[in-house]
């Protein structure tokens, strides 16, 4: 049966990935991206919708398919201080996935983060954590969350702490203590993130960095 997949964070490393899979997928018979902006991408399957995330609420009608995937995400550089980051990265993340459940959607597959955590000092990763606990209470037939490190690939913007990392990190992540650190591909994680769909058969599972590289 084929199937009607959303997307959000579609212009980012693993959404952008994600959404070229998608539209090579077999079972799936139409993309539908919601995003800020448009994508430089184009594709018989592919219907772009071009919103106002601080209206999400009036859109909710978008959030109507068989499975939510998403990759939204900011960084504080970006969004200029942790309560902008946290409204993009927690509050627009939260209400999308509430909408898709009040819509039925079955499956929810979320990009989190590694060392993802509620209690966390950390200010981004508290804010994974805490998106991770609630949309877990939602009532989709399946969630997938999976917890990637850095992600390396080919950016719109140019970050300049991330590509210094890019470089160091895959080497200095050999040693032993430091390989739940190391990072991984856009491209990777949006492989996976078709395979957990294809392939889950939990209610809820959680895939940690190691897990990712499989």
């Amino acid at each position: 049966m084929s199937k009607k997949a959303i997307v959000i964070g579609a212009t980012g490393l693993v959404g952008n990935e994600l959404v070229k899979l998608l539209c090579k997928t077999n079972d799936i018979s139409e993309v539908v991206v919601i995003a800020r902006r448009e994508l430089v991408f184009n594709h018989a399957k592919l219907k772009c919708h071009i919103v106002d995330f601080e209206k999400l609420a009036e859109h909710s009608h978008l959030f109507k398919g068989d499975v939510l995937f998403s990759c939204l995400g900011t960084t504080k550089k970006k969004a200029k201080t942790i309560e902008a980051q946290r409204r993009v990265d927690l509050n627009y993340q939260y209400l999308i996935a509430e909408m898709a459940a009040n819509n039925n959607i079955q499956d929810y597959l979320l990009v989190s983060s590694s060392g993802a955590n509620s209690n966390s000092r950390s200010p981004y990763l508290k804010m994974k954590g805490e998106l991770e606990e609630k949309v877990k209470a939602l009532c989709f037939k399946r969630i997938s969350i999976l917890q990637p490190s850095l992600l390396l690939g080919k950016r719109q913007e140019f970050r300049i702490i991330e590509t210094l990392a890019s470089v160091i990190l895959p080497t200095l992540c050999k040693l032993p203590w430091l390989k739940r650190y190391r990072p991984i591909s856009g491209q990777q994680v949006a492989h996976k993130l078709l395979d957990v769909y294809q392939n889950q058969t939990e209610h809820q599972a959680i895939y940690t960095l190691d897990e990712l590289f499989n």
